[in-house]
């Protein structure tokens, strides 16, 4: 799997913790940037990282800021995304599950970084359950052409 990641200047230390367990999890990961602590636009790097992911460069993207909304309403303006904001393991497994979401997005200053990696590692490991749900992102999908 390979997934892209990003965050702002909030997100900076959480997503250099994300990046250190997707290595760990042997786990291909590009980085998008923010590569300071140094202020930057959210929908900058969210962009990018939603882009790659919708371009299908990336199966799957991280996007890490202060709350994780910004990033997360960023990201789903792109098409082909369906980003969620994930603050426990529970939304992020039916995030996977029945969203089939491709974008995870977090908060540094909401949650720490225990939490943070096993809502990461729960992410990446759910499969989307298809069935019933497919119809629904199907559903979901279709909300963009009438845009």
């Amino acid at each position: 799997m390979k997934v892209a990641i990003g965050s702002d200047h909030g997100g900076f230390r959480l997503k250099e913790e994300i990046k250190t367990l997707l290595t760990e999890l042997k786990v291909d990961n590009h980085d998008f940037g923010t590569y300071t602590c140094e202020s930057v636009d959210y929908p900058d790097i969210s962009r990018q990282v939603a882009e790659a992911v919708a371009k299908g460069e990336y199966e799957r993207g991280i996007i890490v800021c202060g709350t994780g909304i910004g990033v997360s309403i960023a990201a789903n303006k792109i098409k082909g995304i369906r980003a969620a904001l994930c603050n426990d393991a529970f939304s992020a497994q039916m995030s996977r599950e029945h969203n089939d979401a491709n974008i995870l997005t977090m908060g540094e200053r909401v949650i720490g970084s225990g939490l943070a990696r096993m809502i990461v590692e729960v992410w990446l490991k759910t499969e989307f359950a298809g069935g019933r749900h497919a119809c629904r992102v199907t559903k979901l999908m279709e909300l963009e052409k009438d845009c």
